[in-house]
């Protein structure tokens, strides 16, 4: 693991001048990116991209920003920070070659929605700019609250954005705005949060474990029978369940997974080295011998 020694709390004087070299940094960026887009000067792989063929390097790059936080690996981590900010200059620019909008849009859409959503806070001229101070909250609300404010905030733009045309006319559904691309178990989680703001939910989480259960047996029954597209189904289910489950405890199912997988890959690769100490290679070893090293190793790791 990488880090960095501990730099003391920013002054006021240089939060202003860090603000400052931010704002010139960006509009370097800004340039170097419609210069590698240029038509006769630019790059040739650039300018032949658009916005589906680098889509897939935002989640990429936001995977990777995930990875140096999870290492605490500080020196990497604005490197990976710039790497996602690029993609979203990238993906501004091409849409302002289209006459779409600019990543200045870009900008002040995200800080008007964020003073919006903020109404606790009051803000300065500095951050306000043109838009209005929303209407101060009755009452002081702690951080266990803010969840529920920003949520009723969203709920509120979702109807006025359905009234104004902007999406179908009719009142948008409990589960709109849950973006079918994102990761299965993570798209589960939020599509059961959000049905459980409408009441459809289990009392408590002992219903959401039989739930659990309930579709495990379901999937057996289908596994005996060998039918593989309701196997595929039934397991589906099985999946589903497990992230409402995690849901249910606020657990981050996606964050529950890596470390099962961080876990296995550090157990497995401590049984590769194990065998190879003895001089033995793993294809060559039994299941029970194999089970015999990974339980071993698993008492290692126990406190």
């Amino acid at each position: 693991m990488t880090s960095r020694a501990q730099t003391p709390a920013t002054s006021p004087v240089d939060a202003v001048q860090n603000r400052r070299k931010a704002a010139q940094n960006i509009e370097r960026l800004l340039s170097l990116m419609a210069r590698l887009r240029d038509p006769e000067e630019g790059c040739p792989w650039d300018r032949e991209q658009t916005h589906q063929t680098i889509a897939p390097y935002a989640i990429e790059e936001a995977y990777e920003v995930l990875d140096a936080i999870q290492r605490q690996d500080w020196q990497a981590f604005p490197d990976e920070l710039g790497d996602l900010l690029l993609q979203v200059v990238y993906q501004a620019q091409l849409a302002e070659e289209e006459g779409k909008f600019a990543f200045a849009d870009v900008a002040e859409i995200v800080t008007e929605k964020m003073i919006r959503r903020h109404p606790h806070v009051t803000f300065g001229k500095d951050v306000l700019g043109n838009a209005a101070q929303p209407q101060p909250v009755a009452a002081e609300l702690s951080a266990r609250a803010m969840p529920g404010q920003w949520e009723a905030i969203k709920e509120q733009e979702r109807k006025r954005l359905a009234q104004s045309g902007g999406q179908a006319a009719q009142r948008p559904g409990a589960l709109a705005g849950v973006p079918p691309v994102l990761p299965a178990l993570l798209r589960a989680s939020k599509l059961a949060s959000r049905a459980a703001r409408v009441g459809f939910d289990w009392p408590d989480v002992s219903g959401v474990l039989d739930k659990v259960h309930e579709e495990i047996n379901e999937f057996a029954v289908e596994m005996q029978k060998n039918d593989r597209e309701k196997m595929q189904d039934e397991l589906g289910d099985v999946l589903f369940s497990v992230a409402s489950l995690a849901r249910r405890l606020k657990l981050d199912p996606e964050a529950c997974l890596r470390q099962a997988c961080d876990k296995f890959t550090r157990r497995f690769e401590a049984v590769e080295a194990r065998l190879a100490q003895d001089g033995l290679s793993m294809q060559d070893q039994s299941v029970e011998k194999l089970d015999a090293v990974w339980n071993a190793v698993k008492q290692t790791e126990k406190p």
